[in-house]
């Protein structure tokens, strides 16, 4: 049963992973407070002793929710999905369903691990943005050929899902922090413009948080 506390989402602006759960707390009409863990400054607040508490990952984001903190994004969306009211976020169908998170797996676990700064900091400065572009072509290849048979409006078929909470977030990084080219790539790239129309989508995104930086707000 959901509790009549506020949720408490730990959170960074940038994050593509921060990003999924701001916008399925949108689409499910979700009050939250906001908690910033800036991934750079002073070294990383991820770092902090107070948040490994939160989180022993040192990741976000993290959910304090029900009595409970939950981290990892695609288990947060499926705790909402299974606690709270509102559109599903995962089909009914067990084909779709399967069909939705095999696409959130291929891009929260295939694709965007492989550009997160931890991963970043290791392949070092002069060599980050070529690693990256590099990974997202090869993801976003796989992705693409998925998306011609699954996709209608949305990753699957025409409603939203926990898929396309995952595309969104990627797509902005891959063509804003990587200059990737989406020309290869026309069906997910029809399905991340088609999505960003959407009240969710533009709520959520980097730009309109509380902790951006004001030169990079909407």
């Amino acid at each position: 049963m959901a509790s009549g506390a506020k949720p408490v989402l730990y959170t960074y602006f940038r994050s593509s992973c921060s990003w999924r759960v701001r916008i399925a707390l949108a689409l499910k009409g979700i009050e939250y407070e906001q908690v910033a863990v800036h991934l750079v400054k002073d070294g990383g607040q991820q770092h902090a002793e107070e948040f490994k508490v939160v989180n022993p990952m040192r990741q976000v984001p993290a959910l304090h929710i029900d009595g409970i903190t939950i981290s990892q994004s695609l288990a947060i969306i499926q705790y909402l999905d299974e606690t709270r009211p509102g559109p599903q976020l995962l089909p009914q169908d067990s084909k779709k369903r399967a069909e939705v998170r095999m696409i959130s797996d291929l891009i929260a676990s295939g694709i965007q691990p492989l550009q997160n700064l931890a991963v970043l900091h290791r392949v070092g400065e002069e060599q980050q943005e070529a690693w990256a572009h590099d990974f997202i072509v090869q993801g976003f290849a796989a992705l693409e050929r998925v998306l011609q048979d699954t996709a209608g409006r949305c990753c699957v078929g025409d409603e939203v899902t926990m898929a396309d909470m995952c595309l969104v977030p990627q797509v902005f990084n891959a063509t804003r922090r990587f200059k990737v080219d989406m020309t290869p790539f026309p069906t997910i790239a029809r399905i991340s413009k088609a999505l960003l129309e959407l009240k969710a989508f533009k709520v959520s995104e980097p730009s309109c948080q509380p902790d951006t930086p004001a030169e990079q707000r909407a």
